[in-house]
């Protein structure tokens, strides 16, 4: 992402090209007609963003303004960034059902919708969406995200420190000890047997010596 190091809406614009600032101008204009009171433009994220300032709304995680809506000329294409979208599915349907009709693509990543040109823009739905959602709604939609955050986050850390189920382990020294005692006493009878083989084979030589002398 192309991110500009303006401090300011107007050195932004004049910074680009003529023919992207025009593109930029056009929905700009747009999206400060409808946006809803309490917003405010500015330059944030390297960007022309719609945000709730802090002396609004100061609880936010990264204690910058709220975003509501954020407008940028990238390096291969025009980004509009709409908060908004990502928690309300049906806005983004609303979109998507407008891309399709229009015969044309509709490339949109989380709540970043991406053009080439401006006639690819849907200028009177972005209007509509723009003005769908007041600060008091955006705020409490923050809050409801946050929230859900914290419980995930608070969960995973629950699963990850609770032990895993211990498995069954085999008495490894009795094991082995009965396995010791079970192959001296084969060796035992082994012997036995031996010895017994070698006690008959003798018995049989001293009887045949003694049939030779009779």
């Amino acid at each position: 992402m192309v991110s500009s190091k303006e401090t300011s809406p107007a050195a932004y614009l004049a910074g680009l090209p003529a023919d992207r600032r025009a593109v930029v101008e056009a929905v700009r204009n747009v999206v400060k007609k409808r946006l809803p009171a309490g917003y405010v433009e500015s330059m944030n994220w390297g960007m022309l963003c719609y945000e709730i300032p802090l002396s609004r709304y100061p609880d936010t995680y990264n204690k910058q303004p709220l975003m509501y809506i954020a407008l940028a000329a990238q390096k291969n294409n025009y980004a509009l960034y709409m908060q908004g979208v990502a928690g309300f599915p049906d806005v983004r349907d609303r979109l998507s059902d407008a891309y399709t009709a229009a015969g044309r693509k509709f490339d949109m990543g989380g709540s970043c919708l991406r053009f080439k040109q401006l006639d690819e823009l849907p200028l009177a739905l972005i209007g509509d969406i723009v003005a769908s959602t007041s600060v008091e709604q955006r705020i409490a939609a923050a809050e409801t995200g946050a929230s859900t955050t914290t419980r995930k986050a608070a969960a995973k850390k629950v699963s990850a420190t609770t032990p895993a189920p211990k498995k069954a382990v085999a008495n490894t020294s009795v094991s082995k000890k009965v396995t010791a005692s079970t192959t001296a006493a084969t060796r035992k009878v082994a012997t036995k047997k031996v010895a017994g083989k070698k006690v008959a084979t003798k018995t049989v030589a001293v009887r045949n010596a003694s049939t030779k002398r009779k």
